[in-house]
């Protein structure tokens, strides 16, 4: 997944206005521009489209997790300047404080079965013998199961 269908699925299940994105990447002092949001939610054909940086994708999923989790004690930490899909699931899952059998009955939604054991793998430290790459297609399904999942809350 690119980072810019990252950040257009995220702004879509949790229904961000571009106002909204600019304060979320606020909450962790990193100061873009509407227009710059505007850009990275364009499709790639698009003329004015631009691809969002790692660095930058990493700012706004750590200004998530404070949005939804609060600020924490201390200096704010810089955003990673590479991105593992692992490091964007792991986000996820702290910004909606997600345990094991969240993630099992999210990718549920959209028939994807995994054991607590397969998920935790993608949490681990990547020197660990257990330690399992997350590819695109366990990170799309996720985030698919989310937009079920939110759009299914809205409704209750």
């Amino acid at each position: 997944m690119t980072n810019n269908s990252i950040f257009r699925r995220i702004r879509f299940i949790f229904e961000f206005s571009d106002i909204a994105i600019t304060e979320i990447f606020q909450l962790v002092e990193v100061s873009v521009s509407k227009s710059q949001v505007i850009n990275w939610l364009r499709k790639e054909e698009h003329e004015a489209y631009e691809a969002i940086s790692d660095e930058h994708l990493a700012a706004f999923l750590n200004g998530f997790i404070v949005h939804k989790r609060g600020k924490k004690e201390g200096a704010t930490p810089p955003p990673e300047k590479k991105l593992t899909n692992n490091q964007i699931f792991r986000k996820m899952r702290i910004a909606l404080n997600l345990k094991e059998e969240d993630i099992i009955q999210i990718l549920s939604l959209v028939n994807m079965k995994m054991s607590a054991h397969e998920i935790n793998a993608f949490f681990r430290n990547p020197s660990q013998r257990q330690y399992v790459q997350c590819n695109d297609q366990v990170l799309r399904n996720f985030f698919q199961g989310l937009e079920l999942r939110e759009q299914r809350l809205r409704k209750d």
